[in-house]
């Protein structure tokens, strides 16, 4: 039986070591009814690993997971039921239409008779493929293969949709539709849990995120309340010369500068206040010999929140 007074998911001190490389290291969070909550982190930070643990493929090696307020270990059919799971990976069969899969996955979910042709019906307008449905899915583009994914895992009504990176690789009109399309569904009580290196769809739909790294929850807040606790703005700046040492100091102790990138004529500066900063930096770098070549400047966003807590360097 559902308990509708717990969260949709309930994640304590989750643990998960592949070998001996840490990847979960005691987790902590949940997810209300109803919540789109957003899980970001850079490649290796253990999101895959975590989601793959929610859904019961890996088993926890410590702590525990609760669904509807119930031990998700073992997991229950029942509690299987409440799941839905969009896979980085395309998980249909190429050689098999739009609507064979569909089939073929809803028969595997015990649907038949009239309930199983409605749900085809939905997952069909629901991706956006009811025009494509008799043309093998081998055959589709990156973004029609993304939405039958979506389609697939919502073919037997789950409480909770797990996805992972669901808009990786596709063109910009397609993941407009992805989007539009979650919406939707977050709006008629679905409750996502949604992983994606797109800082600004997390930060455009999810109603909390938790940012990750080495297998560690770093922050979790509503996307406004990290960048207002978090976040600085940048200012990027290329010049024909090194600047004056005593320029920085000044901006420093003025305005809480800090250089958080420096080579001989480029710099990039981090400040909490970009808007007050720009019109003194502009004076200073435009004296006789300073030669402002390039100035940008990026206000504070969830992506330099991202970028503070985990690192400015690429990892692959």
């Amino acid at each position: 039986m559902t308990d509708t007074a717990s969260p949709a998911l309930t994640v304590s001190g989750l643990v998960y070591h592949h070998g001996s490389i840490p990847a979960v290291q005691g987790l902590d969070f949940t997810v209300a009814r109803g919540e789109f909550f957003g899980l970001l982190g850079p490649n290796g930070a253990g999101k895959t690993t975590t989601l793959a643990l929610l859904c019961g493929l890996l088993q926890p090696q410590g702590g525990q997971i609760r669904l509807d307020g119930q031990p998700a270990t073992p997991r229950t059919p029942a509690q299987k039921r409440k799941l839905g799971l969009v896979p980085q990976d395309f998980a249909f069969y190429p050689v098999l239409s739009a609507r064979d899969n569909l089939v073929f996955f809803a028969r595997l979910h015990g649907l038949e008779g009239r309930k199983l042709r409605q749900r085809i019906g939905f997952a069909l307008e629901i991706a956006q493929l009811g025009h494509r449905a008799s043309q093998p899915a081998g055959e589709f583009s990156g973004g029609m293969k993304r939405r039958l994914n979506i389609a697939i895992a919502l073919l037997h009504e789950p409480e909770l949709l797990i996805l992972d990176e669901p808009t990786v690789g596709v063109d910009a009109q397609s993941r407009h539709a992805i989007l539009q399309t979650l919406t939707q569904l977050n709006q008629a009580g679905l409750t996502l849990l949604y992983s994606t290196h797109h800082l600004e769809e997390a930060h455009r739909l999810c109603h909390r995120v938790a940012i990750m790294d080495h297998g560690r929850i770093l922050a979790l807040d509503t996307p406004h309340n990290l960048v207002r606790r978090y976040a600085s703005g940048l200012i990027e700046i290329d010049l024909a010369m090194p600047p004056d040492p005593t320029l920085l100091e000044q901006l420093s102790h003025r305005f809480g500068v800090v250089a958080v990138e420096q080579h001989p004529t480029r710099l990039r500066l981090e400040t909490p206040q970009p808007e007050a900063v720009l019109p003194e930096l502009l004076q200073a770098l435009t004296t006789p010999g300073a030669s402002l070549h390039r100035l940008q400047w990026q206000e504070p966003s969830l992506e330099t929140v991202f970028l503070k807590l985990t690192g400015h360097q690429t990892r692959d």
